[in-house]
Parts: structure tokens; C-alpha cells; sequence
């Protein structure tokens, strides 16, 4: 019943219920991936990695702590900060002349050589740094500056825990002080090393750019693995049903596997008429597979541009040649890396006007080519004599006290000759 358009109806009175109507179920819906921490979406295992292509699904996914895992990644990643931590850090100057000149008075000497943080040695803190930047393609120090600009010290954070935020062309970053206070700084503040930065500013790792490769290596790794500890089969048995119970085919199971595993045993099992043995072991095209894997340990070396010689790959070379791979690693290694990492902290810890005054930082490499004592005297011999350096210059270098007249270049070979004495004896000899 209606009354002024309204529906009356008595208290009592049922109202039929309507069918509900459920939306049609879509395919793709139903295939839909949930995320997760059972089944995870992709970009929540690649935080801090970037996008890239996607591997394939038998590969081990690549990630720093996987990375450390790999003895040829992490012997790459510790040679190479080891080598850039154990050297001085120098600041220098270009003069207008062209001549570089030592500049000592500036707080970086300090904070980069002796201590760069309250209690952390300033090698503790280049080593980490530059490990987790070859290692990660990032590398993350927090550089805060006083009230009259002077850099106070470079402190180490959490490489996990920094995130870079972006506001148009300026750069901050997200991070928690050695003091556990949540801070947000800009980039001038931070010093941020980053390997393989199409944009400038995201790095990259090598092992995320070649993650194909490097995958292939941590299964290899994994397959070696699971091979020493016997977690793979190495045959299996099928049993016919002419048993007379479950106790007597158990017991002939026991024994054949016995046999198979004892190593004393003559390699012939003896089997019923319905009874199989069908072994796992590799077979020749296997082991030539395995085989081939050492060539992971290349491939991994050439993406660090490490010389295989540094990896004790001996047969590379011989200890006769070692002088010259030793300036193969300085000239196609360390200067790769060293020249990256050296503008970028030049770019926190020395202010724009520094720069244009061409202050720089160098490592120096002198040490990495430490020379005999006979070498030495050789060379410092002939610097002397040649002249390219006073008698003074070259005993400071081996820790000897000034001399008298050591402050004044020889004359050259050729100029030392006296002609005086020659010709008094000729005037003589005509009188």
C-alpha cells in the first residue's frame, strides 16, 4: 500500500530479501600476485638496488649480503678499499704557476688521516666507505660543518638506513646520526659515493648492473654447496613388489644402500628381478660444465677491473713479472676508483671557494710501491748527481740530518771537469 508515494506496510510483514548480485570475476584478477612477506612483489627486494632487469627465476637474486658471501666479490671489494684506506689522503693546490703545492693547515689533513669521527680512526672510516660503495654502488658519511663553516667530522651512518630524497635539482638525505637523532640534511652535508650514476646522483653496484652473470656465479656457488655437504642424491633405487612384507623390502633397501655408500664395496650390488639402480652422478658433460665455472672468478674480476693476480690467480703470471702487475693494478684499478671517490669527497669536505682555488685531494700511492733499500740508493744517487735534487732533499727522504753544503745542486757530469790544472802543466812544458 502507498500513501503520498511512500510504501505502508504493517509491522509483522515480511519483505522478500533480493538477490544478491556479485561482480563477474575478472582473469587477470584472480591471477593477481599478493604481496607480501610470504610472496613479496619485486620492488621490495630490490629497495635500494634500483629497478633493473628482472632475472630469471632459477637464478639466486643478487644482493650485497649475497654478494659478501662470493670469496672473489668480497676479495675485489677488500682490495680495493683496503688499498685506497692504507695510503695518505693529501691535499693539495694548483698554484697559478702550474705547481701543486702541500697544503697541511686545513682540517680535512686531520679528519681524512688521523681521526675522523670521536673515536674512529680516519682509515676505519675511508675502508667502510669505500667498501660499501664498491660493494653497494653507494656510500654514505655524514660531514657537518660548525658555525663558521669549518668541517667538524665525517662520521659514518647506516648504509641501510640512509635514503636519498630528491626536490627538484636538490638532493637530501634521510638518516640516523652516530647520536640516534633522526636527521634530514642536504647534500652538501653528506658525503655520498656513488658508483655508475647515469643521473649524477643514484648509484648503481657492478654487481646489480651485471646481475645475469653474478647470478650465474652464486648458483654455481650454491650447486658446490650443496654438493660438499651431501645434501644433493646420488642415485636412487627402485624396488620391485615381490617382497613377502615391508620388513623384508625395508631390509633389502638397507642393504643396497649400504653397498652403494660404503666405499670398500667392489662397485657390484646385487639386485632382484624387479630391483633398479639408476645413479646421479655427473656425467662427463657435467663436469665440463663445472669446469667451465671458473671462469666466473674472470668474469667477477674484469667487473671490479681487478687483475687476476691480485685474486692469487697464479696462473696469470709469475712472481718474475709481479713488479709490473703491480702497475697494472695502480694504473687500471686504483686510479679508476681512486679518482671517482676523490672529487666526490672533494665535494664535501672542501667549500666551493677551495675549489675554485683549486685545492684538490690525492691519494698517495708511493707506498704501494715500496722500493728495496738497494733501489733506493740507486735512485736517490742518481737524482743527486744528475742534479734534480741537493744532497739535503735526498737524505730527508731516508731520515739522514742536513750536511754543510747539502742545500746546493751538483754541478752536471759534464761540467765538473778542471781544465786549470792541464794547463799549467802545458805552460811549463813551453817554458
Amino acid at each position: 500500500m502507498k500513501f503520498l508515494g511512500l510504501e505502508i506496510s504493517r509491522a509483522g510483514a515480511s519483505v522478500p530479501a533480493q538477490a544478491r548480485v556479485e561482480p563477474p570475476v575478472l582473469a587477470a584478477a584472480a591471477e593477481a600476485e599478493t604481496s607480501g612477506t610470504a610472496t613479496p612483489q619485486p620492488w621490495i627486494t630490490e629497495i635500494g638496488w634500483g629497478g633493473g632487469p628482472k632475472l630469471s627465476a632459477k637464478l639466486p637474486r643478487v644482493t650485497p649480503q649475497r654478494g659478501e658471501q662470493h670469496g672473489t666479490i668480497f676479495a675485489c671489494c677488500n682490495n680495493i678499499a683496503g688499498d685506497l684506506s692504507k695510503v695518505p689522503l693529501k691535499l693539495w693546490q694548483r698554484q697559478s704557476d702550474g705547481q701543486e703545492v702541500r697544503v697541511r693547515e686545513h682540517p680535512a689533513n686531520y679528519l681524512l688521516n688521523v681521526e675522523a669521527s670521536p673515536g674512529v680512526p680516519a682509515k676505519i672510516m675511508r675502508f667502510a666507505l669505500v667498501y660499501a660503495w664498491a660493494l653497494r654502488g653507494n656510500g654514505y658519511a655524514f660531514g657537518p660543518r660548525d658555525g663558521g663553516g669549518e668541517l667538524e667530522m665525517i662520521e659514518l651512518v647506516d648504509q641501510d638506513g640512509c635514503t636519498p630524497l630528491r626536490a627538484g635539482r636538490d638532493r637530501f638525505y634521510d638518516f640516523t646520526d652516530g647520536a640516534g637523532d633522526l636527521r634530514r640534511v642536504a647534500s652538501r652535508s653528506m658525503v655520498h659515493l656513488r658508483y655508475m650514476a647515469l643521473d649524477g646522483w643514484t648509484g648503481r653496484s657492478p654487481l646489480q648492473v651485471a646481475a645475469e652473470t653474478v647470478g650465474l656465479a652464486f648458483a654455481a656457488q650454491e650447486s658446490a654447496v650443496r654438493s660438499v655437504s651431501g645434501a644433493h642424491a646420488k642415485a636412487f633405487m627402485k624396488m620391485g613388489d615381490s617382497y613377502e612384507d615391508d620388513e623384508a623390502r625395508r631390509r633389502n633397501a638397507r642393504r643396497l644402500k649400504e653397498h652403494l655408500s660404503n666405499p670398500n664395496s667392489d662397485g657390484v650390488p646385487v639386485l632382484g628381478p624387479d630391483d633398479d639402480i639408476k645413479s646421479l652422478d655427473l656425467t662427463a658433460a657435467d663436469q665440463e660444465l663445472l669446469q667451465s665455472r671458473k671462469f666466473d672468478r674472470e668474469q667477477l674480476a674484469a667487473i671490479y677491473r681487478m687483475p687476476p693476480s691480485k685474486l692469487q690467480m697464479l696462473e696469470y703470471g709469475v712472481k718474475a713479472n709481479g713488479e709490473q702487475q703491480a702497475i697494472d693494478y695502480l694504473t687500471d684499478c686504483l686510479f679508476h676508483w681512486s679518482g671517482l671517490a676523490e672529487q666526490t669527497m672533494a665535494m664535501a669536505v672542501l667549500t666551493r671557494r677551495e675549489r675554485e682555488a683549486e685545492f684538490f685531494l690525492r691519494h698517495d700511492f708511493d707506498a704501494l710501491l715500496q722500493p728495496t733499500i738497494k733501489e733506493r740508493n740507486e735512485a736517490l744517487h742518481k737524482a743527486v748527481g744528475g742534479p734534480i735534487m741537493t744532497p739535503d732533499e735526498a737524505r730527508k727522504k731516508i731520515g739522514l740530518p742536513k750536511v754543510e753544503g747539502g742545500d746546493k745542486l751538483n754541478p752536471a757530469p759534464n761540467m765538473t771537469r778542471d781544465d786549470s790544472a792541464g794547463k799549467a802543466d802545458k805552460k811549463g812544458k813551453e817554458e
